[in-house]
């Protein structure tokens, strides 16, 4: 590891633990510290199907690697593999830790060998009525190949055994979890309630499964089988791109393997059949781990009705300058709004389209879509403009990681309805936050744009927190408009002075607003630079901000993921402080302030401070002009940057600490909840 960077991978590890760290955390509600589980074990899917696999295929040019990344990575690959075990051991002991808590407060989760007579009939019929026509198991033959195992399924890697000749043979039966609910709720006893993972259930009819052959021993072994799953989208011009990305998606159900979990009480024989089928070198990761897999199930645990196991409802709180029943367009024409998700309801940006929809004046909206909800409104008000007669226009991009066979889907039915759709630009992933509503009345035309760090989806709207801005500035809506004639147009570029777009204008900007602060530290001006990010790894731009620490600027970062940067080191980065906040909301909020000798400025963005969205990505930066909200924004980062509940150092070692807590315990999430009542207040009192 090299003493001013570290590797992103060995990074976000450390931001993992942090996840794990909520999940150990005696303060969270018992129910929530499992879906901190759950999440932990979402990511480190992620982690292994993308990050890894990135590895190993580079792994593959031997020391060509180390050129293309900057660092070796067999070493990292080897650190990846020592920290994950290390963390898995720390994540079984967190799980039976809270499996006693459950049962402390009279919740059982039960296997099928711990079943009283009503659970086992209930167990029984549940069994014949929903499981049994579900289940296809394949026997494991010498000579045969195993099927192509999904990627993120699990499986129960089945031992069958005739006791007295000692006969054995082998099969596979994938858990049907995408078709039936993981956690089944059985009979309560008295006050107890009892829950059975859907793998048990299975268990128990086993022999019923297994009733042609003449054996009287049936035992069950989770596995898991992660697998590479970045595209490869060949640049042929033939193929159109949506056929290209199919033909992708079907390609990536056969990736290379690049992890295995096995349960730890497997017998050796069974492990070692499964290994030698799926090609496993010692190179490999291969993850003994307890009996059940796949905890990202329990972030839908069943509500068992115990209020105090989950958190209080932080009820979204209306913005001070949108009033129920009247126009949102003329509430933006009056002033710019800056709405803040989960804070402030996502339904304003709902009634917004609608509005639109219905709208007689309103001639098009043009929108970008990156992750859609199940159950889209933003869906439906798009269509609903189309029925009305406006011009609708979707930048659908269909590499949207894990999400682009949905926005496939969602693609067809816009089209099939009259919306235009534009499905991204060639070489560059749309992951900019676009919506511009067009308005014409009386021959004069009013734009009104709506510019995000995070997707228009109403889903994670609820968990994630983001910032969307309003405006009719021209300043800005002219340039949205000319981003739209981009994604039309991909050879038409317009110039831009106000939006900053990556990949043509964004490490350009940031390194002139960098630079600027230095110059006025050197000057012995006032110089800060305060930055919230998901995540910043870019190799040059910390090296702007290592100077920029020389140089005395006051830096803060706010950095939820990743972070290569090192703070606080002796004459590199002793002006640079950093933090990371893992809450119940997941930090998503990108924006960025600039002291500017007093006349401060700040952005928001949907790019992250990485190589990949400086450079491959359609990402749009776009500057706050508006005083008040300028003001709101640096309060919001005070309140965050004070935080001593829920905020961890980010240092050299990874430790992950805690910051001390104060006379007063600040707690962000709720205190920038706090303050966002605090400030509707005032609005309504004056």
């Amino acid at each position: 590891m090299s003493k001013t960077y570290i590797p992103k991978e060995i990074s976000w590890l450390s931001f993992n633990e942090r996840v794990l760290q909520e999940a150990e955390n005696k303060e969270v509600p018992l129910i929530e510290r499992f879906k901190f589980l759950g999440i932990y074990s979402n990511n480190l899917d992620e982690y292994f199907r993308v990050r890894v696999a990135t590895l190993k295929r580079l792994s593959q040019f031997g020391a060509r690697s180390k050129t293309i990344l900057g660092y070796s990575t067999k070493a990292t690959l080897k650190k990846i593999h020592e920290i994950v075990l290390s963390q898995n051991s720390k994540f079984e002991k967190i799980y039976s830790g809270l499996i006693q808590e459950l049962d402390k407060h009279k919740i059982h989760i039960i296997n099928e060998k711990q079943l009283n007579p009503d659970q086992t009939d209930f167990v029984q019929k549940y069994f014949h009525k929903e499981v049994r026509t579900k289940l296809m198991p394949f026997l494991i033959e010498k000579d045969s190949e195993l099927p192509n195992l999904t990627d993120d399924a699990i499986y129960l890697a089945i031992y069958l055994v005739k006791k007295e000749t000692q006969k054995k043979r082998f099969a596979l039966l994938e858990i049907p979890t995408h078709v039936l609910p993981r956690f089944i709720v059985l009979p309560e006893k008295g006050d107890d309630k009892y829950v059975m993972f859907i793998d048990d259930i299975i268990r128990y009819g086993l022999k019923e499964i297994f009733f042609i052959f003449d054996f009287d021993e049936f035992s069950a072994y989770t596995i898991k089988l992660t697998k590479d799953a970045e595209l490869e989208i060949v640049d042929d011009i033939s193929e159109s791109y949506i056929d290209k990305l199919s033909h992708s998606l079907q390609q990536r159900k056969w990736g290379t393997p690049v992890r295995f979990i096995y349960d730890r009480k497997m017998p050796d024989d069974l492990l070692k059949i499964l290994t030698k089928k799926l090609n496993f070198g010692p190179d490999d990761v291969i993850i003994p781990a307890d009996r059940y897999h796949n905890f990202k199930d329990f972030m839908n645990f069943p509500n068992l009705g115990r209020k105090k196991f989950y958190y209080e409802p932080l009820v979204p709180i209306l913005h001070r300058d949108i009033q129920a029943g009247k126009s949102i367009l003329s509430a933006i024409k009056k002033k710019d709004i800056m709405l803040f998700f989960p804070y402030h309801p996502f339904d304003h940006f709902i009634d917004l389209l609608r509005e639109a929809s219905i709208d007689p004046y309103v001639t098009s909206i043009q929108i970008t879509l990156y992750r859609l909800a199940r159950n889209s409104s933003v869906i439906n008000a798009l269509l609903n403009a189309v029925r009305n007669g406006k011009n609708v226009t979707t930048v659908v991009e269909l590499q949207a990681r894990f999400d682009e066979e949905a926005n496939i889907l969602w693609g067809n039915k816009l089209m099939e309805e009259g919306v235009k759709v534009i499905y991204g630009v060639p070489g560059l992933k749309v992951h900019s936050k676009l919506c511009l509503v067009t308005r014409v009345k009386n021959e004069v035309t009013q734009r009104y744009a709506a510019i995000g760090t995070g997707n228009f989806n109403e889903d994670t709207a609820r968990t994630y927190t983001d910032h969307l801005l309003l405006t009719t500035n021209k300043k800005i809506t002219n340039e949205v408009f000319k981003a739209f004639n981009f994604f039309n147009i991909n050879y038409k570029k317009d110039n831009f002075y106000h939006l900053v777009l990556s990949p043509f204008f964004l490490r350009n900007k940031i390194t002139l607003l960098i630079e600027n602060e230095i110059k006025n530290a050197m000057a012995g001006k006032k110089a800060f630079i305060y930055l919230k990010m998901n995540n910043l790894t870019d190799s040059e731009i910390i090296n702007h901000l290592y100077e920029a620490s020389k140089a005395g600027v006051t830096i803060r970062l706010i950095i939820r993921g990743m972070i290569s940067l090192i703070p606080e080191l002796k004459d590199i980065s002793e002006n640079i402080k950093a933090i990371g906040i893992v809450d119940r909301f997941l930090e998503h909020t990108r924006f960025m302030i600039f002291c500017n000798g007093g006349n401060e400025e700040c952005f928001i963005s949907s790019a992250d401070l990485m190589t990949r969205n400086i450079e491959h990505r359609i990402e749009v930066t776009c500057p706050v002009f508006d005083k008040s909200i300028k003001n709101v924004m640096k309060e919001i980062f005070e309140i965050q940057w004070s935080d001593n509940v829920k905020a961890r150092k980010l240092d050299a070692t990874l430790s992950n600490e805690f910051v001390k807590p104060g006379k007063k315990p600040i707690h962000s999430q709720i205190e920038v909840h706090n303050y966002i009542k605090r400030v509707n207040k005032k609005a309504f009192e004056k």
